[in-house]
């Protein structure tokens, strides 16, 4: 399964600027180094989709995440199209929306 699409939705290529600002109020090469881990930890996903636990607050679902301190990244992987869709990135001591992840999915009523 070697080789899948990788596609940051707009919400969460979003989600990881305002994180990263908000770093770099205090510390831009954190916040610079922050970015490029999180960056790196995807392109995982490309070869192994789903290496990325269940969101434990969803159960059973079509979502997954990585985890790159302080950031939780959650995705979805499309089988039939060949794409992990990027869809959230949220500080992980905050509290998880399940609304961020349907409102973010290109195609939310696609079984993945």
């Amino acid at each position: 399964m070697a080789g899948l699409t990788l596609v940051w939705t707009d919400s969460a290529l979003a989600d990881l600027d305002s994180i990263a600002d908000y770093i770099a109020l205090d510390n831009f090469d954190a916040a610079r180094k922050l970015v490029q881990r999180v960056f790196d930890r995807v392109e995982q996903l490309a070869d192994h989709p789903l290496s990325g636990p269940p969101v434990p607050e969803l159960g059973d679902s079509r979502y997954r995440q990585l985890v790159e301190t302080p950031c939780r990244v959650f995705y979805r992987h499309d089988a039939e199209r060949q794409i992990v869709y990027l869809l959230h990135v949220m500080r992980s001591e905050r509290l998880f929306r399940a609304d961020r992840l349907d409102a973010a999915d290109p195609d939310p009523d696609q079984a993945g």
